[in-house]
């Protein structure tokens, strides 16, 4: 038989996303009748936000990073271990969002502080995360100032497998 403590939290949560769906359906028939996808006048007004609030492209961003610290492509992409078709991708295509993996080499290539890399990832829609152990060791590397991407990799490997062994 279940207990009267978990059948009050088991209410609690169904009577709590009831009304989390009830608030959802209205926002969205609010959303239909929004005149903003109705009127031609409001599209001036997002295009005027987008053009005042759009950040830095990753091109944008990386290749400020490059010039800032000096260093020829071949130098940078060698050391973040990437190839040269690659790099002239990332170079060539506005569009192209490479993986954060890739990223993360180019800023460890770069000696990217802990704050840049976060600009850097951020100008491809990525973050380090705070629960992802891979992130964390990257994180933690940054913070001693370590670019040493083989190094990190170990290290990556290593906390995988303790934290595997500890499940």
């Amino acid at each position: 038989m279940v207990d009267k403590k978990f059948l009050e939290e088991l209410e609690q949560f169904i009577w709590q996303h009831q009304i989390h769906d009830v608030l959802e359906k209205k926002e969205y028939s609010c959303y239909k009748e929004s005149p903003i996808l109705h009127e031609n006048s409001d599209v001036f007004e997002i295009e005027e936000f987008i053009k005042n609030n759009k950040k830095p492209t990753l091109q944008q961003v990386l290749f400020q990073y490059m010039d800032r610290n000096g260093g020829t492509d071949a130098e940078i992409y060698k050391k973040a271990g990437l190839d040269r078709k690659h790099f002239s991708k990332i170079r060539t295509n506005a569009e192209y969002r490479p993986k954060k993996a890739t990223i993360l080499a180019l800023a460890f290539a770069l000696g990217l502080d802990e704050e840049e890399t976060e600009d850097l990832l951020g100008a491809a829609g990525y973050s380090l995360s705070g629960n992802d152990i891979p992130d964390l060791v990257a994180k933690f590397f940054l913070m001693k100032g370590i670019y040493d991407l083989a190094r990190m990799n170990e290290a990556v490997d290593d906390m995988k497998s303790k934290s595997l062994r500890s499940i």
